[in-house]
């Protein structure tokens, strides 16, 4: 092993959160509500990345992520991989992208929209995912994906 290798346990079976933005690591771990599992759960930040520069990586064991939970995922930090582990292998890995609309996800910013005043749930359309723009279903107003705030 090299001297500047991470020694990380490995999990059975579970998933990996890797590449995640190191400011966003625990604003990962919240919105996948981590805290409430009664699994072993490893989050690490700051660890060298040759992508991003620094990183932080989560190991979630015998925990398998829904595509609902997934897309909120996408919001905080665009481009994680998940590696789905099984019997200590990866069997899936898949880069967390933006999806085309976003239900009930983040907050309408504009005061007026009829989602901030009706119990309703959010429908945004993502219009440019490279730059992160997203257009309210109800209202129209436009936000930028970096500013946005999500829904409890």
């Amino acid at each position: 092993m090299a001297k500047n290798e991470i020694m990380v346990t490995a999990i059975e079976n579970g998933t990996v959160i890797d590449h995640i933005p190191t400011e966003k690591t625990f604003e990962v771990a919240t919105l996948l509500n981590l805290e409430s599992l009664s699994t072993p759960v490893t989050i690490g930040y700051n660890y060298r990345s040759k992508k991003i520069g620094r990183k932080g990586i989560i190991k979630v064991a015998d925990k398998f992520f829904t595509d609902e939970e997934i897309s909120r995922l996408s919001v905080v930090a665009p481009n994680v991989v998940l590696n789905v582990i099984n019997d200590y292998e990866v069997v899936e890995k898949k880069t967390v992208t933006t999806p085309d609309e976003l239900r009930g996800i983040v907050k309408c910013n504009n005061p007026k929209c009829i989602t901030n005043n009706e119990p309703m749930d959010t429908l945004f359309h993502v219009v440019d995912k490279e730059h992160g723009v997203l257009r309210c279903h109800y209202c129209e107003k436009e936000q930028d994906i970096n500013k946005v705030k999500l829904t409890n």
